[in-house]
């Protein structure tokens, strides 16, 4: 194997660790955060790039490096995909599932307190669905993208 084809090969290699090193630390950070990107996360993701884009390409620049590096973040994500969709348990362990915060109108706080959702959070979610009072809900869900879903009591009649 050439030297150049050897070194190609050590910048996927690179990539792939990279890219599964950012795709770990952000199923750390929590469904919470995922779902609320703002401006200030989207200059640190790019501050992020910024930095690892050295560790990837050795500080090289030139077309090749950038080439095996974005093709290996993209074959990392297609690979990724492709487990998800052939085993469903991979996709619980990557992605986490879904967390019922609050049941037949009783909040569970200490799963609030694990998601990092606030009371405040939950309470905006009951309006948004018409619900002023927990107990008027029959389930609210932090769903994996980090948004909460409600379901209202029926009303009986």
């Amino acid at each position: 194997m050439s030297k150049e084809l050897f070194d190609l090969s050590v910048l996927a290699g690179k990539s792939a660790v990279v890219i599964l090193y950012l795709f770990l630390l952000y199923r750390l950070l929590g469904k919470r955060q995922l779902a609320q990107f703002n401006l200030y996360d989207l200059a640190t993701i790019m501050a992020v790039a910024n930095a690892v884009q050295n560790a990837m390409t050795s500080g090289k620049g030139d077309l090749a490096v950038g080439f095996v590096c974005a093709g290996t973040l993209l074959l990392v994500g297609w690979l990724i995909t492709r487990v998800i969709v052939r085993a469903p348990k991979a996709q619980q362990i990557m992605f986490g599932t879904p967390t019922i915060i609050l049941a037949d109108g009783h909040v569970f706080d200490d799963r609030m307190h694990r998601e990092r959702v606030t009371s405040e959070e939950l309470s905006a979610a009951l309006r948004q669905h018409g619900l002023c009072d927990p107990k008027e809900a029959k389930l609210a869900v932090l769903e994996v993208d980090g948004s909460i879903s409600i379901v209202p009591n029926t009303p009986h009649g």
